[in-house]
């Protein structure tokens, strides 16, 4: 599912961006400009000393975390001179349409930031380079970061991303709620007897503890952590298929269906009205993302909490986005350009502590393990867990066949169809929609 930001706006506008990709160039893989980031290879990741360059960086960042990024650029600027970060700021589904043009047209920015799950279409239409070298130049491997994000940039063999930051999904809860339904509101349920245990108190108490929201965000990206949670997964490793629909699929969609059915959820939750629930106090859980915590934190009379997502199923597993550095393709390569970007991308990982602050959590092992993160409560909490989340498969134009998917899941939530019937037809689509992608832009 392609939904990787702080916003349903921003989520609804992702698939825009896969759109506009297709008027911009051929399909492949990394046949462009090796040769554009080969030259500084060996250039030293911390400092940077030659001539004065402009960097143009473009993103996303429209909300709480624009301003932190802008503080972030304005140190940077103050302890390397020579490097001027002129950063544009647009709305994601914007974003996506912009940069594909403006790179086709020779005017395109030098850096950027790209969600994990468009790295692949971008990278197939040749919009980024890939940056094995970067990486190598920045001594950045594996251990540097976990594998699930740290592989996720990885795109036919080749790199085109590097990471910045994970958000995933966690459990917030409303002690008020819970303290009412007499549960300790200081232990939340950790496992799939304790969080229907709990649902069931709550039920006696007059409360429905977790409404069900049938929308992407964030109905699918439940379904998806039950999906993985029950050892199955959205896609065949190589996308040649979708997976789904397999019996760890439906046992995932039941379970979120039966929360309506035995009235743990009320019936055709809005979007959003799950989350607003929560801040009300009229419903304990809600699965939502880490960029909730400063949302939640402008309420000062709420009491409540934040943890790793309850294990429903036989492991942990968790939907997460990912926030990657990109480099654009240019008409002409600038050496000194390059040498600057790989110095300001290395700068803002090792500076990712600050970023956390805005409600992510950073990438970088260093910085995750650091005692100045785990004193970051809320997001140490969601950090835990880091080696259980999950990433689409590094194929592009995934997000198209993924919202098949997330029709499966409205379908079924609302009552419409049964959560077998709604999957088994949303992966014939799917599937289609898979084998028409491979055409589209290379097997």
């Amino acid at each position: 599912m392609s939904t990787n930001n702080l916003t349903r706006r921003h989520v609804l506008g992702l698939g825009v961006g896969a759109l506009a990709l297709a008027g911009c160039g051929g399909g492949g893989g990394p046949r462009q400009a090796a040769t554009q980031t080969g030259a500084q290879a060996t250039a030293a990741p911390t400092t940077y000393t030659g001539p004065a360059v402009t960097l143009a960086f473009w993103n996303g960042f429209t909300g709480g975390d624009g301003p932190v990024m802008k503080k972030l650029i304005e140190q940077f600027s103050g302890e390397n001179p020579n490097i001027k970060i002129n950063m544009n700021v647009y709305q994601w589904a914007d974003y996506y349409t912009k940069v594909p043009g403006a790179v086709a047209a020779g005017q395109g920015p030098d850096l950027g930031i790209m969600h994990v799950d468009s790295v692949a279409t971008n990278a197939a239409r040749q919009v980024v380079l890939p940056l094995d070298d970067v990486a190598k130049a920045l001594n950045l491997t594996e251990a540097d970061f976990s594998p699930p994000v740290w592989q996720a940039g990885v795109y036919k063999g080749a790199r085109y991303s590097i990471p910045l930051d994970v958000h995933p999904l966690g459990m917030f809860y409303n002690k008020t709620v819970l303290s009412k339904a007499g549960l300790d509101p200081e232990k939340p349920p950790t496992t799939g007897d304790e969080y229907m245990a709990a649902l069931e108190e709550l039920k006696k108490a007059g409360i429905q503890g977790h409404w069900a929201s049938p929308f992407p965000f964030t109905g699918s990206q439940q379904f998806g952590s039950l999906l993985y949670q029950h050892g199955g997964q959205a896609f065949a490793d190589d996308a040649s298929v979708s997976r789904f629909a397999e019996e760890p699929g439906v046992t995932a969609l039941t379970w979120l269906v039966e929360l309506v059915n035995k009235g743990y959820s009320p019936k055709n939750v809005g979007q959003d009205t799950d989350f607003i629930a929560l801040q009300q106090g009229k419903t304990a859980f809600n699965w939502n993302g880490i960029w909730s915590i400063n949302t939640l934190r402008e309420f000062k009379d709420l009491e409540w909490g934040v943890a790793a997502l309850p294990q429903i199923g036989s492991q942990p597993a968790a939907w997460a986005g990912s926030h990657q550095f990109v480099v654009f393709k240019q008409r002409t390569a600038d050496d000194n350009k390059l040498a600057a970007a790989k110095v300001f991308i290395n700068w803002i990982s090792n500076h990712s502590l600050e970023w956390a602050k805005a409600g992510q959590v950073p990438a970088r092992k260093s910085i995750r393990e650091s005692a100045e993160f785990q004193a970051l409560k809320e997001q140490a909490a969601i950090g835990t867990q880091i080696d259980d989340l999950y990433f689409p498969p590094s194929v592009a134009g995934i997000g198209d066949a993924a919202a098949a998917m997330d029709q499966a899941v409205n379908a079924a939530i609302l009552l419409r169809k049964s959560p077998k019937d709604a999957l088994v037809e949303a992966a014939a689509k799917a599937d289609k929609i898979l084998e028409a992608n491979r055409k589209k832009y290379g097997a």
